[in-house]
């Protein structure tokens, strides 16, 4: 490796992140706002990604590039300076000379089945790219998940261009071949998009009887189907951040983590295509959509109660039977959902957060925090959200 330049000048550092899609721009803003608090660097942006050759002679101090194949592995190393990586493709002889920062596809696959699992449903697929060992893993956590929660998962191998290329009634036969209703998660939008078009070919209904979740969010594309596509919130702006971070101790030639760092999704955006309940009991669902639209406000299961025909012993016993919670710990669950989504995604102080989310004070929000999460508030806030 060539020595490094003089950093009290600007460092020139490449990004070779693809930007056609919402991760890769975010990670790109995320090593830009890095950046610009801790340099300023000077950037060099190719949006065509790692595919496009640096200009002939660059001479920089630093590369973060979705390392995506071993050809591309070699030709960034051969250029003699720190690389970092922010793919979740794991390269044999490649990813112990290049420090990584990725998505955690473990905690991803996990948080879909609980998407599905609160929203009661029995029935789950998983759709994606057969041949990927990072799409194999991303399956393979979620179908765990739902075994865990004593659930089989089918699954289907699905191209990009599967449904381009003449062949969709593969797709469509077997989304027909389901139980219904169906929880199903997709690696990507483009598999979600391509899900919801082949439902709407078959005659079957989204959510009511195939509910599709896409493994990674891009608001733009994932609202440009019909209905609108729920998607997981991948925190690529803070891999960014961090992949930024890892290239400043290369460049400075400090220590460096000892294992990749796996960096977990920030929560779910729901959407149409996921906003249902697989419960066939009316009561229990009207009880439901009570407390998910009231949680926040200082309601209690009498006031649940109220609005639904039930004594306290069938609406608990109910809630037991379909859903696995009674209606006190649904109440508690919606209101932390709602305050991890206000903890990562906004700056308020704990004692609004709490309030908001409707756990009053922010000591009773740490403590219901801490037995959940086992991280306070505050923790949860740092490992999920860039601090600026």
């Amino acid at each position: 490796m060539k020595p490094p330049r003089n950093l009290a000048a600007q460092p020139l550092v490449a990004v070779l992140v693809p930007a056609s899609t919402g991760w890769g721009r975010s990670i790109i803003k995320g090593v830009a706002g890095f950046a610009n608090r801790h340099g300023p660097w000077h950037l060099h942006v190719a949006p065509e990604g790692e595919q496009k050759t640096l200009p002939h002679g660059w001479q920089g101090d630093g590369i973060i590039a979705r390392v995506s194949t071993p050809a591309v592995a070699r030709s960034l190393l051969g250029i003699g300076c720190p690389v970092v990586n922010v793919s979740g493709i794991t390269l044999e002889g490649v990813s112990q000379r290049v420090p990584r920062v990725f998505n955690d596809l473990q905690a991803t696959g996990e948080m879909a089945a609980r998407h599905f699992l609160d929203r009661g449903f029995s029935t789950f697929a998983y759709v994606g790219p057969p041949k990927l060992a990072y799409v194999r893993e991303h399956q393979e956590a979620f179908a765990a998940a739902l075994a865990q929660a004593g659930h089989p998962c089918h699954a289907l191998g699905l191209n990009p261009g599967l449904e381009t290329a003449g062949r969709p009634s593969r797709l469509i036969e077997w989304l027909r071949s389901l139980p219904k209703p169906v929880g199903l998660l997709t690696w990507a939008n483009v598999q979600g998009r391509a899900v919801i078009d082949a439902c709407r070919r078959a005659g079957l209904l989204v959510p009511e009887d195939v509910s599709v979740l896409s493994g990674v969010d891009d608001a733009l594309l994932c609202e440009c189907c019909m209905p609108h596509l729920s998607a997981i919130t991948v925190a690529a702006e803070q891999i960014g951040e961090q992949a930024a971070d890892l290239l400043q101790l290369l460049m400075e030639r400090k220590p460096l983590p000892p294992t990749p760092i796996r960096v977990p999704p920030i929560g779910i955006v729901t959407r149409q295509s996921t906003d249902t309940l697989a419960i066939n009991d009316p009561l229990l669902v009207q009880a439901i959509g009570f407390i998910r639209e009231h949680a926040t406000e200082p309601i209690r299961v009498e006031d649940v109660l109220r609005v639904v025909p039930l004594s306290r012993r069938s609406l608990e016993r109910a809630f037991q039977e379909l859903i696995g919670r009674s209606p006190a710990q649904e109440i508690r669950r919606v209101r932390l959902e709602r305050a991890k989504h206000l903890l990562a995604t906004t700056d308020l102080p704990i004692p609004k957060v709490a309030r908001a989310s409707g756990f009053g004070t922010g000591e009773y929000l740490a403590k219901i925090f801490r037995q959940a999460t086992r991280m306070t508030p505050l923790k949860y806030r740092a490992v999920t959200q860039l601090r600026h």
